[in-house]
């Protein structure tokens, strides 16, 4: 877990240096905003932290990195294919309905659901988040705004695994409970979110 928070750490400083330097030169420093505040749509800012909630949940210890940052790698990758076009049809209405599998994921203990299984999901998912990212790219640039919706997805992700934690430390047996209401949450919210499209 220190690992991957030393990682994350190191990964917002980056972007907090490529910032500055864009700020001073001028270049992309829109675009740049305009990712930080993308992932904040209600359907991605869910996901994200339940990608968190869930590795900390369900990974073992030496293993809680793999989801955020398979989350992260499919999304960039996803984004590229987006920003040069690439789509599929209904990419909104998946993506609504990658939320409530997230609860499903929080809901069903673990037992039942392998760890392959929800790592590949969070590869499914996060394509298509990225493929709407790319989709939505700025004229103002790519790299600009990437690292600027790598930034927030990375943060809502921590804050997940915050979440996550502190569920179960603080709350031990209850904690399952807990899970499962908040994957329940999810699960409803995801299929509120597919109806408004």
């Amino acid at each position: 877990m220190s690992k991957l928070l030393k990682s994350s750490l190191l990964f917002v400083a980056a972007g907090a240096l490529s910032t500055a330097a864009m700020a001073h030169t001028g270049h992309e420093t829109h675009a740049f905003i305009d990712g930080l505040a993308h992932p904040f749509g209600l359907d991605h800012l869910l996901a994200m932290m339940a990608v968190g909630i869930w590795s900390v949940s369900v990974l073992p210890a030496h293993r809680q990195w793999q989801g955020p940052a398979t989350f992260m790698l499919a999304m960039v990758i996803g984004a590229i294919l987006g920003g040069s076009g690439i789509t599929i049809p209904y990419l909104e209405h998946s993506i609504a309905l990658s939320v409530s599998l997230f609860g499903v994921m929080l809901t069903v203990p673990k037992k039942h659901i392998s760890n392959t299984f929800g790592l590949v999901f969070i590869v499914l998912a996060a394509s298509l988040h990225g493929l709407a990212h790319g989709a939505e790219t700025p004229e103002t640039g790519f790299a600009g705004y990437a690292v600027g919706f790598s930034l927030t997805t990375m943060m809502l992700h921590l804050f997940g695994i915050g979440l996550g934690l502190n569920i179960r430390r603080g709350l031990g047996a209850r904690g399952g409970q807990v899970l499962t209401s908040l994957g329940g949450g999810l699960g409803i919210v995801g299929v509120y979110i597919f109806g408004q499209i």
